[in-house]
């Protein structure tokens, strides 16, 4: 069984900084790709595949850097200058290959909230 725990949220002022993790536990053979989405509809926030190529949204260009740590089967999202706009439920996903077939586990959410 896969499993995602998320952690880093929380109030941030605008122009501040957050840094989400997301570690993967489980018997697991192979991460194709992290993602990082947020709410409403899990828009796709930024994702890394194992190749270590990457795709953020337009919003969060410049702002967002998305990163993984191969050995501890995590991901980070490190969030500079984060607007009231940013606020949202982000939620981690994880791609992968069990010994015998694939994976495609969301981690719980975590909230961040922008705001003065």
């Amino acid at each position: 069984q896969v499993q995602l725990v998320e952690s880093g949220g929380g109030l941030v002022q605008p122009g501040g900084s957050l840094r989400l993790s997301c570690t993967v536990s489980g018997t697991i053979a192979e991460i194709y790709s992290f993602g990082w989405y947020r709410q409403v509809q899990r828009d796709l926030v930024a994702t890394i595949f194992s190749g270590g190529n990457t795709i953020y949204a337009d919003s969060v260009k410049g702002r967002f850097t998305i990163s993984r740590d191969v050995v501890k089967n995590t991901t980070y999202l490190q969030m500079n200058r984060l607007e009231p706009e940013d606020t949202a439920v982000y939620f981690c996903n994880a791609r992968g290959a069990l010994q015998v077939g694939t994976f495609n586990t969301w981690g719980q959410g975590t909230q961040v909230t922008v705001s003065s």
